[in-house]
């Protein structure tokens, strides 16, 4: 969750307000735009897509098992 924290506190979020079960929208505000710039900067750190929907509220940790899923996936098809 280190670097999810980092992420969005570069988008302006202080580090404190940041627990798992801390909601995109509801507890941080995010607008659609947030989501697509996380979206983009988790894909540019851990070199996979993670798809965040804007209409669905997601807790950090669900942030964090996407892109565990999404790593997993990637690793699952680099051995095949």
């Amino acid at each position: 969750m280190g670097i999810l924290q980092t992420i969005l506190s570069h988008l302006g979020i202080p580090k404190e307000d940041l627990h798992e079960q801390t909601l995109l929208h509801r507890d941080l505000q995010l607008d659609s735009t947030e989501i697509v710039e996380l979206s983009l900067e988790l894909k540019r750190q851990f070199s996979v897509r993670v798809k965040l929907e804007t209409r669905q509220d997601m807790t950090l940790a669900q942030v964090c098992q996407r892109v565990e899923t999404a790593i997993q996936s990637e690793i699952s098809l680099s051995q095949t």
